[in-house]
């Protein structure tokens, strides 16, 4: 049986705002004993992770080479810190109409050419942030993180030309084709 990987796909920032935002992961384990963020780069994920056969790789590149999206680049607002009870620390994405098409366009042609579903989104919903601390968080923990991030600011924009496809190697995410 051929192997299978695990990739995603997402919106990496370019600098400066990439490593602003590594910071703020770096903080939230060194403080807070939450690593787990820093097994991928800062992102926007636009599709949920999936597995994908190692020997049919190459098949994968090309259908993400052969989406076409006319509105880049497209502008995009960091504007503070939210959260997801009973874990999760994340900067909040300003709501942008181009971005949701984007994620909305890229799943349809996901699912359409390589028959793979982005099945959480259909029942969450799309809600595009940079997560900076989640899993490894510590419940007991969770009140005084919030207090720290709901007093902090933090705001900056970003251009988005391209995604990333990202795949799981030895418990890290890398960066295997960019598109833009």
């Amino acid at each position: 049986m051929a192997k299978k990987n695990l990739y995603f796909v997402a919106i990496v920032p370019e600098e400066p705002v990439r490593e602003q935002v590594h910071q703020f992961k770096c903080e939230a384990a060194d403080r807070y004993g939450s690593k787990a963020a820093l097994k991928s780069p800062p992102h926007i994920t636009l599709h949920m992770p999936f597995q994908w056969r190692d020997d049919r790789e190459d098949q994968l590149l090309e259908v993400m080479r052969s989406f076409s999206f006319d509105r880049y680049p497209i502008e995009l607002t960091l504007d503070g810190f939210d959260f997801f009870p009973p874990r999760v620390v994340y900067i909040k994405v300003e709501e942008n109409e181009a971005l949701r098409e984007l994620q909305k366009d890229l799943c349809d042609h996901i699912r359409r050419e390589l028959n793979i579903f982005n099945a959480t989104y259909k029942d969450m919903g799309f809600h595009p942030h940079m997560t900076i601390a989640f899993r490894d968080l510590k419940k007991t923990l969770f009140p005084q993180v919030m207090e720290d991030y709901s007093q902090r600011n933090f705001q900056t924009k970003m251009t988005v030309a391209g995604f990333t496809l990202l795949k799981n190697e030895s418990k890290q995410w890398q960066e295997v084709l960019y598109t833009g």
